[in-house]
């Protein structure tokens, strides 16, 4: 088949419908925000934590503004890689601010597999300490690869399919949750570390970004989308909008049915805790399938996407490239990258750090691409300066507060950041400085 030696990837303009759009985002965004971040930003700000989501929501309805004059005017299957292209040209901010939101976006995978794993676990009697939610979490991952391989069509059905499920049986949960519940309440009395502080309301509305900014796989899917130049702007704002909706209900639903201190101490699988004294063994069996489908709907959507923007990365010669001997096009070889990395990742950190590591790589990515639109692209656009303005700084704020809390609480997590983003400030330096003579390395390779 002339494909094994084909070394070019493959785009299907206008295979993705409008509404195959909106479920690959919400896919990544309601599987990466409700089942785990509940009880990480519990931890984080105390009772107010429904209005952390709502709060994380404001921030990326601003960032969001860029996102869609960028992708409206060069719709791109490379997506946030084409958009920082635009603002930067071929350059070293356009190459680590691109890598950046590539590992963020793999980070992203390897929360869902570990949330599946959580929940998962959840039918078996629990065990979060076990190697069981590293193993079944690397399964989905395999599954998602598989899944994958088999192409676009399979992979708006699977999401479509999914989607539909899974919002709808999120919806319920949160209805009946808040229903059988004795009030709509946060409880306030319960004592906990997280306090009330500033720093802490704005770490966590940081940690409910990473619930939202699924939105990005929408630009990544660019030019396959049908009718882009509407149909992407459109998607983002039907996807952001329902999120908020659904994870206020579903907070509600929660701090209604379990205390404070409950939710922190059941914080990666909360939901399932928060189900039982509302529904018993049932509900919790119920909300479990849902977090199963979710989480298997995100990392189909999340694989899709980020795969794509390595190889459109690659095609640009941003970034280094090798084959490892693997036939096949470049994008079935970023597949094989972006789920090895998933793999390390699901196998070798828990959800608070993989959920660290990517917002902080987000938050950076995000202000370097609002800062492009301010200061490169505003006039092409024909956009307005004010909604950049108000990100960058909604963004800035909300970064300073969540590395001033982790740096009290988990310093690790931000060293770790600094080191990675580093070594890929370096190797990209070292690679478009040095590395033309290897332009053409995957033809001859």
């Amino acid at each position: 088949m002339s494909q094994e030696t084909d070394r070019s990837s493959h785009y299907k303009k206008g295979s993705l419908s409008l509404w195959g759009t909106v479920m690959l985002g919400t896919g990544v965004m309601i599987g990466a925000g409700i089942f785990a971040l509940t009880g990480q930003i519990a931890e984080m700000t105390g009772p107010l934590f429904p209005l952390a989501f709502l709060a994380a929501a404001i921030v990326v309805s601003f960032s969001a503004y860029s996102y869609i004059k960028i992708s409206s005017a060069y719709p791109s299957a490379g997506g946030i890689g084409m958009y920082l292209h635009k603002a930067y040209g071929h350059s070293l901010p356009t190459a680590f601010n691109a890598l950046l939101m590539y590992f963020s976006m793999v980070i992203a995978q390897s929360f869902l597999a570990r949330t599946f794993g959580s929940y998962s676990m959840q039918l078996f009697g629990g065990d979060q300490d076990g190697y069981m939610v590293s193993l079944l979490g690397a399964g989905l991952i395999i599954f998602a690869f598989i899944v994958n391989l088999l192409g676009n069509q399979l992979i708006q059905s699977i999401a479509s399919f999914i989607g539909v499920l899974k919002i709808s049986g999120i919806i319920i949960f949160g209805l009946i949750g808040v229903w059988v519940a004795d009030s709509i309440n946060v409880d306030f009395a319960s004592q906990s570390e997280a306090g009330g502080s500033i720093g802490n309301f704005l770490g966590a509305t940081a940690l409910g970004i990473l619930a939202f900014k699924g939105f990005t796989t929408i630009t990544n899917s660019g030019s396959e989308v049908k009718n882009p130049k509407k149909n992407i702007g459109k998607a983002i704002i039907i996807s952001i909008s329902a999120c908020v909706v659904i994870y206020l209900l579903v907070g509600f639903a929660v701090s209604s049915n379990l205390s404070l201190d409950e939710i922190i101490e059941t914080q990666n699988y909360s939901l399932a805790a928060a189900a039982k004294p509302a529904l018993g063994d049932i509900g919790v069996w119920f909300t479990v399938a849902i977090a199963i489908m979710a989480t298997t709907g995100g990392i189909v959507a999340s694989i899709f996407a980020v795969s794509r923007m390595l190889a459109m990365l690659t095609e640009m010669k941003l970034v280094p490239h090798s084959h490892f001997g693997m036939p096949g096009s470049i994008q079935k070889h970023t597949l094989v990258y972006t789920v090895v990395l998933g793999l390390i990742l699901t196998i070798f950190f828990d959800l608070t750090r993989i959920a660290a590591l990517g917002i902080v790589f987000y938050l950076i990515m995000d202000i370097a691409i609002q800062w492009g639109v301010l200061r490169h692209l505003r006039e092409d656009l024909k956009a307005n300066a004010v909604i950049p303005s108000i990100s960058i700084f909604l963004n800035l704020v909300v970064l300073g507060g969540f590395v001033w809390v982790k740096i009290n609480s988990d310093a690790f997590v931000i060293i770790i950041s600094i080191l990675t983003m580093t070594a890929i400030l370096i190797t990209e330096w070292a690679f478009l400085k040095y590395g033309k003579s290897n332009k053409n390395e995957h033809a001859h390779h």
